[in-house]
């Protein structure tokens, strides 16, 4: 069986919430496709539906109608069974908050996911102490979140990310919460990972520096995707500088 185009792909796709007897239409029709290896930042103002986009792209939420196509299936057909394989295998994702547990070392938050996805303790061990050494904390493998700078464990944060090989990587806001020269290294870091592992990057934000390492760019607004460009062409309007 041949690999399909995208790894990715989003058709008609929508997403309402009903709240006091309202419908919220987060999204309304988002058609999107993303290539192998490819890095892919959805950018947009607060509310403007990314973070929802993304949840759908990472299996967290369902579409309310289209689907999303991971590797040309429908994972809004999965079984939870089904689902918890492909986000344990074949997605890692990166949070603005890192949801580090805060009782565990970097090395045992690195691990963490490897358990679940049966990898004997040797090997954890072995796998989780690369990640980091990869990410520049061979020297902090046994501290514990409290005793890392926000920078370190955003970098604890990717490393746990990638402890089981996945496909696609989902980062949302992953620079939201460090400063600005921190954030640029992350950025930087995230796009060294995309190159040297072939592993597909979807990152939802609003920060501009992530254009910088992009191969394309969704601009998305009131649940809409206005355009998508290639990095090379992309030109910033005034209505960008109001993310």
């Amino acid at each position: 069986m041949s690999r399909p185009e995208y790894v990715v792909e989003t058709r008609d796709l929508h997403k309402y919430y009903f709240l006091k007897g309202e419908v919220v239409k987060a999204l309304r029709g988002i058609n999107l496709q993303v290539e192998y290896g490819e890095y892919l930042c959805i950018m947009g103002p607060s509310g403007s539906g990314k973070t929802t986009l993304f949840n759908m792209i990472g299996g967290l939420d369902k579409p309310t109608k289209g689907m999303v196509l991971l590797d040309g299936r429908d994972i809004s057909r999965l079984t939870s069974t089904q689902m918890a394989w492909v986000r344990c295998h074949k997605i890692g994702y990166i949070f603005q908050t890192f949801n580090l547990i805060p009782v565990l070392t970097a090395l045992d938050n690195v691990a963490l996911p490897m358990i679940f996805a049966g990898v004997p303790r040797e090997e954890r061990i072995k796998r989780a102490t690369e990640l980091l050494e990869r990410v520049g904390l061979g020297d902090r493998l046994h501290h514990r979140p409290d005793e890392l700078s926000g920078g370190q464990q955003q970098r604890v944060a990717i490393a746990r990310a990638l402890a089981n090989d996945p496909a696609i990587v989902l980062a949302d806001e992953p620079t939201g919460n460090l400063d600005l020269n921190t954030g640029l290294k992350i950025v930087h870091l995230l796009r060294d990972l995309n190159k040297e592992r072939n592993v597909t990057i979807i990152t939802a934000t609003h920060d501009l520096k992530m254009i910088d390492v992009s191969d394309k760019i969704a601009w998305i607004r009131d649940g809409i995707i206005e355009r998508v460009e290639k990095r090379v062409g992309v030109e910033l309007g005034e209505e960008e500088f109001e993310l």
